[in-house]
């Protein structure tokens, strides 16, 4: 199993545009091949540390059958589409591809 953590930095005053655009993508993802888990998911105010909150970022947690299934999904035309449409609203997007030891 592939689990995958997308930190995505979001253009201020954009983030519930992004979020707009992104869960109408998300049905179309969770028919992909593979595809376990693909939920976006934004920081819990706490006063735990170490946490690091920052409103304007996204966190997607996915989690995949297979290194292939992910590459799939990084191709596939809804992703496309999505990527085009989102990308006025993403400053930087930071990515870690982690599997169960």
């Amino acid at each position: 199993m592939i689990h995958v953590i997308a930190s995505i930095q979001i253009k201020q005053g954009q983030v519930s545009r992004f979020l707009e655009i992104f869960t109408s993508n998300m049905p179309a993802v969770l028919k992909e091949k593979g595809c376990i888990e693909y939920v976006p998911t934004v920081d819990v105010p706490t006063d735990l540390p170490p946490q690091e909150k920052n409103d304007h970022v996204v966190t997607v947690i996915e989690k995949w059958n297979s290194l292939g299934d992910l590459t799939a999904h990084m191709s596939a035309p809804h992703m496309l589409a999505y990527k085009e449409k989102t990308k006025t609203l993403v400053e930087r997007t930071s990515v870690k591809i982690l599997k169960q030891v």
